[in-house]
């Protein structure tokens, strides 16, 4: 891919996958099935997974212990990201964010527009920094998810 040194040794990352739904359970965890598949054959290790209610503070909680773990280096999200007053994914990242990362989302909703056209304004992805900790809040659906990881986050993580 081009700007990227494929001439660097993989540094496998930990990574942590946070579901956030009202409705889904592990046992039908389709998105967060897909990115921890996509994660492991990348090479990464997947250290923690599990599945929330649409909570804000419940959100934030779990995203900010897991920045405070020193081996969790990422943390990928699913769900909580559209407009019903339910979802309120960003919201909780951006409780807790240092830093925002924008291209993300923008890089996120152009890949989206070439694959839902403009329903892709109906989504809030974003990624940010909290502490030393990359987080990545990708919509609940397993196409997004595989959109986002095939597209963007396997090439990010490659270091």
């Amino acid at each position: 891919m081009v700007g990227i040194d494929e001439t660097r040794t993989f540094k496998p990352l930990t990574l942590a996958i946070l579901t956030v739904s009202d409705t889904r359970t592990a046992e039908n965890d389709t998105s967060g099935d897909t990115l921890q598949q996509r994660a492991e054959a990348a090479g990464h290790v997947v250290k923690a997974r599990t599945l929330i209610r649409d909570s804000r503070a419940a959100i934030s909680e779990q995203i900010k212990a897991w920045s405070e773990d020193p081996d969790i280096n990422v943390v990928l999200t699913t769900g909580g990201t559209g407009l019903t007053h339910r979802d309120v994914t960003p919201e909780a990242v951006r409780d807790i964010m240092d830093k925002e990362i924008d291209g993300f989302g923008e890089l996120f909703r152009w890949i989206s527009y070439k694959i839902i056209a403009t329903s892709t304004v109906q989504s809030r992805a974003l990624g940010a920094l909290v502490g030393d900790t990359y987080v990545f809040a990708l919509p609940g659906s397993t196409g997004a998810c595989k959109d986002a990881w095939d597209e963007i986050l396997v090439h990010q993580l490659c270091l």
